[in-house]
């Protein structure tokens, strides 16, 4: 039965969990409070004002909070961004107000296969079956910092970086975790009294380039993913099939939001780490959001994770 249906893997998980399938607790919902994800390239911007064409082609006029920052590579004021930069803007009211602006961001994760130069570095970094290779630089101002969260860069281990795309060039410049002390493939089980038997789970909630608004989970069925680094995790997952829906709450800020399961998260499953954000999550990445959905629910992507509780939406 490799493909069954969205429902009938619902009501499997559920079982699994030990729990009903009912309705997501509800999110948030006054204007006041309520978040919206904007992505798009700057046409304008000024002191007040910035004019952003999102990814479906619209016109978006934005009123920049006098609160609001951004962070491209390092913090600076909103007006300073240059036009035509890629952004994903944490907006409020109905997302006619701007509160953050991430310019050109993107997260490096996956297993260093290879490390070159000695100021500059360049790592070769195989981010998974389903997302490739990828090239990175670490400029030297930024080895330090990086070096002191990740000292093993090494074939074989992981890594996990937050930098920005700066025309064909990735950059890391900050650590987003500290290194696992492991291996790539060596990744711990998890207790065996702990897989399924709580009606949610909790966690690390990360983010990632996913294009989709969703999560990429580690335990995945690989008949579904065609992918056989699928079902890794030390966070006593259970297995869910591509399209299950989750409610994913953020515990530092008290957001939910039911997404669904778009893709394999078969390199976050590998990390065992915790998120500090509002105390210590248990060990292991429960979901991979994407940019957009991690900062709908109150992330802030330069930060890299909050500590999350999943269950069956």
């Amino acid at each position: 039965m490799p493909y069954q249906n969205v429902e009938r893997r619902r009501a499997l998980a559920a079982a699994a969990l030990g729990r009903d399938v009912g309705p997501p607790e509800p999110a948030p919902a006054d204007d006041d409070s309520a978040l919206e994800a904007v992505s798009g390239v700057i046409s304008d911007i000024s002191p007040h004002l910035m004019i952003v064409e999102d990814d479906e082609g619209a016109q978006r006029r934005l009123v920049i909070a006098p609160w609001a920052t951004a962070w491209r590579g390092a913090a600076l004021p909103p007006a300073d961004l240059p036009t035509g930069a890629r952004v994903l803007i944490r907006a409020l009211r109905s997302g006619t107000v701007v509160d953050r602006i991430w310019a050109d961001t993107t997260r490096i994760t996956g297993t260093i296969t290879t490390v070159h130069g000695r100021r500059d570095l360049t790592l070769e970094l195989d981010a998974g079956p389903h997302r490739g290779h990828r090239s990175i630089v670490i400029p030297y101002r930024s080895t330090g910092r990086i070096r002191v969260r990740h000292p093993q860069l090494e074939a074989g281990y992981l890594f996990d970086a937050i930098g920005i795309a700066d025309g064909d060039t990735t950059l890391a410049l900050l650590p987003a975790t500290s290194q696992p002390p492991y291996r790539a493939r060596a990744v711990p089980p998890p207790p065996p009294a702990y897989r399924g038997t709580q009606s949610t789970i909790s966690g690390t909630a990360v983010w990632s380039d996913l294009d989709d608004h969703g999560v990429a989970y580690p335990m995945l069925e690989t008949s579904d993913t065609g992918c056989g680094d699928a079902g890794i995790s030390c966070a006593g997952l259970p297995y869910l099939a591509l399209g299950s829906a989750l409610h994913v709450r953020n515990l530092c800020d008290d957001r939910s939001s039911t997404l669904p399961v778009v893709a394999c998260g078969c390199v976050a499953g590998r990390f065992c780490d915790r998120c500090l954000e509002c105390g210590t999550s248990p060990r292991g990445r429960i979901v991979e959001l994407s940019a957009a959905s991690f900062v709908a629910l109150g992330g802030d992507l330069i930060k890299g994770c909050f500590n999350a509780r999943i269950g069956l939406g």
